[in-house]
């Protein structure tokens, strides 16, 4: 009888195609395809950064908010500041739902600056949501003698960078704007690993690490004054950062002021979650519909807050009109931007 009802409900619908009626989805069509079912969580870099425990986070409970509740395996694919695996998702992976992706917050930025390194589109990216906006930090190790920016801006700084991201974009920024002296060292394929590289003296300063991180991550740094925070880069201020200076508050005019909000407005897009173009628009629905329920449920929000994690959530849809609008910024800003964090870095990290 099922199969009947089934086969009878595939031709209605063929029907009402043929004739232009719109139908909507069965309410099963999500679960029959998701049970039994694992997804994919593709994470662009390399483990125990914020970018890898906020999608670790995510895969644990996400499954259990999507019809079928299916499995999410969280995979690491770290390269090129995350494009190896955008790259991937976009024109190799599967398009059918089962997998997702989070990578770097500024790849819209690149894009909007014409980066040619930049393969892909990544407004055709199709947003599932972002669990934590939250600003992004300048940091130096408190033994490294930097301060504050001014004191960046009397010597050379050795400056983690993982590539062409945030980390190296924002010192790239504050050298060319502010006049800081930060040589950027790139190479590291995830934000751990620049921290372990602060503890061991290789760099003095981290390039860029979200606020949220610092206090989940590394709280005994932050008690211990082990990390001194220069600058905050956000479009306000963070309410418990009042006296660690706003990038875009620094900037000498209007000109340079418009380049820094456009450097700063991905951190709304925050730890991105995204599927490739071509998958089906119900499944994507379904998707955006399941983590607006995880990250409202006490459930979650009190597994997050156990481990430190801020959960300040934007939605896939709102996503979605945050990364046309970066990609659509006037030529004229996302120009000059370009020509100043647009170089290749200035050295490379170690083997």
């Amino acid at each position: 009888m099922r199969a009947m009802l089934r086969l009878f409900a595939a031709t209605a619908l063929s029907a009402a195609g043929t004739l232009g009626i719109s139908v909507p989805v069965r309410a099963d069509a999500i679960e029959d395809f998701y049970r039994g079912k694992q997804l994919d969580m593709i994470i662009g870099y390399s483990p125990g950064g914020t970018y890898d425990l906020y999608a670790r986070l995510v895969a644990r409970f996400l499954g259990d908010y999507i019809p079928g509740k299916p499995r999410v395996i969280p995979r690491n694919m770290p390269g090129a500041g995350s494009r190896l695996a955008a790259g991937w998702i976009f024109n190799l992976g599967p398009k059918d739902g089962t997998v997702i992706g989070t990578g770097d917050q500024s790849l819209a930025v690149e894009q909007a600056m014409g980066d040619k390194a930049l393969s892909i589109d990544v407004s055709k990216f199709q947003y599932i949501g972002n669990p934590a906006a939250d600003n992004n930090t300048t940091g130096a190790w408190h033994t490294s003698g930097i301060k504050t920016l001014e004191d960046a801006k009397l010597r050379e700084v050795p400056t983690g960078a993982t590539g062409g991201s945030t980390s190296s974009q924002y010192p790239k920024a504050m050298n060319a704007l502010l006049g800081t002296k930060f040589k950027i060292i790139t190479g590291y394929p995830g934000g751990n690993d620049i921290n372990l590289a602060l503890e061991k003296g290789e760099v003095a300063v981290r390039g860029s690490n979200a606020w949220g991180s610092w206090k989940a991550t590394r709280p005994d740094w932050l008690r211990d004054k082990k990390i001194n925070l220069l600058v905050q880069i956000g479009l306000t201020k963070a309410p418990d950062l009042p006296d660690v200076p706003l990038l875009i508050d620094l900037a000498k005019n209007e000109e340079d002021r418009a380049v820094l909000t456009l450097l700063s407005a991905s951190v709304t897009i925050g730890r991105p979650l995204y599927v490739a173009p071509g998958v089906p628009a119900e499944r994507v629905r379904a998707l955006r519909e399941s983590f607006d329920r995880m990250v409202k449920d006490p459930v979650f929000l009190s597994a997050a807050a156990r481990e430190g994690f801020e959960i300040n959530a934007v939605s896939g849809e709102e996503m979605q009109k945050i990364v046309a609008q970066i990609v659509a910024t006037p030529k004229s800003i996302a120009d000059r931007l370009s020509q100043i964090i647009g170089g290749v870095e200035q050295n490379t990290g170690p083997k």
